[in-house]
């Protein structure tokens, strides 16, 4: 259970994502609280379903995986939201994720944001609809020196990547199979321009080693993760998992820097936890893509 603290003074933040609700008071004297009741259901996906705990109650930091209830699902597939649970993993705060199903409609919702799309927050009768501006909020509340800056050192890592997501919705939703060739080639143009970023030595790896030929750092913008991760990493798992499976083109093993990024990234409890299933990726996707 989420500690509670005593105060005077306190604000409520609800933010309510394609696989969770978030619950976090906050106090004048920074204490901070959240709870996460996850809404977004698996759809048609074999095996246990199960509930994930992505955090714990403030002087704990373990991480665990548990058994859901008989009727519970899956984590959802969503990008934006794992987007979210990553910044909140990344910041530190503690948040429990447990399973709801969507299609029991939550009243929450309709009060305070009838007809939007997920994630929403709501922050002291202040509603916030848009993904980017939910991270700049948690960006801007969970600020140092409590928690840490998620902000990249170098604008290209903001932009990089930033076109590809657009590039293979419209290859794998393709219904004319004579398009597909120029489609996919437009998104392996679009992986090769990130290709060459994140294979190009950045500015500090260049004053430690000014010859270094290719980079050597895990993430976009270095060795840790950031905003720019948070929000790509996301969607370039779900075009390596969906491309793999309905097309039998994953990405590119010559696409070093890529194939390097997703297999860093993989490696971190920010990402990896926060996955969802691939057959909840798959089956998400499925109705989309036309049989070839």
């Amino acid at each position: 259970m989420a500690p509670t603290y005593q105060r005077a003074e306190s604000k409520q933040v609800l933010l309510a994502v394609g696989s969770a609700r978030f619950s976090m008071s906050t106090s004048s004297e920074g204490h901070a609280s959240w709870r996460a009741a996850c809404y977004q259901t698996q759809t048609e996906t074999q095996g246990t379903p199960r509930e994930l705990t992505l955090g714990t109650p403030v002087g704990s930091g373990s991480l665990r995986e548990r058994q859901a209830s008989e009727d519970g699902e899956s984590v959802g597939h969503c990008p934006s939201c794992q987007r979210l649970f990553m910044v909140l993993l990344l910041k530190g705060v503690p948040f429990t994720l447990t399973t709801v199903d969507t299609r029991r409609a939550l009243d929450v919702l309709k009060d305070f944001a009838p007809g939007s799309q997920l994630p929403i927050l709501l922050y002291d009768g202040d509603v916030k609809t848009d993904t980017l501006q939910i991270e700049e909020f948690l960006e801007a509340t969970l600020r140092p020196p409590d928690f840490p800056s998620l902000a990249p050192r170098y604008r290209e890592s903001i932009t990089a990547g930033n076109d590809i997501f657009h590039k293979f919705s419209a290859f794998i939703k393709n219904p004319v199979p004579t398009q597909d060739n120029a489609l996919y080639q437009q998104l392996l143009r679009a992986l090769t321009r990130l290709d060459s970023y994140l294979r190009a030595p950045l500015d500090h790896e260049l004053a430690r080693e000014p010859q270094l030929p290719e980079s050597r750092r895990r993430f976009l913008d270095g060795d840790q993760f950031t905003l720019a991760d948070c929000s790509l990493l996301p969607k370039l798992h779900i075009v390596d998992t969906v491309c793999a499976h309905f097309r039998q083109m994953p990405i590119p093993e010559e696409l070093r820097g890529v194939r390097r990024y997703l297999d860093s990234a993989l490696q971190e409890k920010e990402f990896k936890y926060t996955c969802p299933h691939s057959a909840e990726i798959l089956a998400a996707y499925q109705p989309a893509v036309h049989p070839r």
